[in-house]
């Protein structure tokens, strides 16, 4: 069964450093550059939030459970050749722009087309997804926040509880981190009308406020296919 049935709408040598100036201890030097790089991973995540857990009606959580309990690979399928050579020309256009983040192709390839599986499963756009992963993880697969939220997607520990089998470890796995994420985000968008501003907002733990929703706005216009 279709996903959208679940909802209501659809190196080169360093130089040698310089003599340690006088006074500066090797283990300060250390702690410096241990300071900088968590200043630097923070800003990195800065924009990760938290899915807020709250109570769902039986209905809604036996849809959400029955949207991610399908083990299908993520294989597209098409209904013409036509369709067939637009996925493949978004393809190479993203992987174009995604290849600095996963070098590796086959790497890459996977990702995008489990992306793109899971985006059109759940009846999203999928440059808003690449914008959304963008901003939450910056594209990596074992990302975890301040708040524990994990994967390309940010999702929290408890929706495994909540609508899967209690595994949280699996939400390093692409796949299902990229499934949990798509039908989390399609059921904030649902429950505020489609509403992207308030939907993003809840999808983060942010809702009302303009930063995370206008930085995956922003984002989802470098993941935008142009003609």
């Amino acid at each position: 069964m279709r996903l959208s049935n679940f909802f209501l709408s659809p190196q080169t040598p360093a130089a040698a450093a310089p003599p340690l100036a006088a006074g500066l201890s090797r283990r300060k030097c250390l702690q410096s550059f241990s300071v900088l790089g968590g200043a630097l991973l923070f800003s990195e995540q800065s924009l990760a939030g938290a899915q807020i857990e709250e109570p769902l009606i039986d209905s809604v959580r036996t849809a959400l459970s029955s949207a991610i309990a399908s083990q299908a690979p993520p294989v597209p399928e098409f209904r013409d050749t036509e369709s067939r050579l637009a996925y493949l020309r978004w393809l190479g256009a993203m992987s174009d722009r995604l290849w600095k983040k996963k070098p590796e192709w086959q790497i890459r390839k996977e990702f995008l087309q489990t992306v793109w599986y899971e985006s059109k499963r759940a009846g999203l756009d999928v440059a808003l997804v690449l914008g959304l992963i963008q901003v939450e993880s910056n594209f990596r697969k074992f990302a975890v926040s301040r708040v524990g939220a994990r994967g390309y997607m940010q999702v929290m520990p408890f929706w495994t509880r909540v609508i899967g089998d209690g595994d949280a470890g699996k939400l390093f796995h692409m796949q299902t981190n990229l499934r949990f994420g798509c039908v989390i985000l399609r059921h904030y968008l649902d429950r505020e009308k489609g509403d992207l501003f308030l939907g993003l907002g809840r999808y983060n733990g942010s809702r009302g406020k303009a930063v995370y929703p206008d930085a995956v706005l922003g984002a989802r216009k470098q993941w935008e296919l142009t003609a």
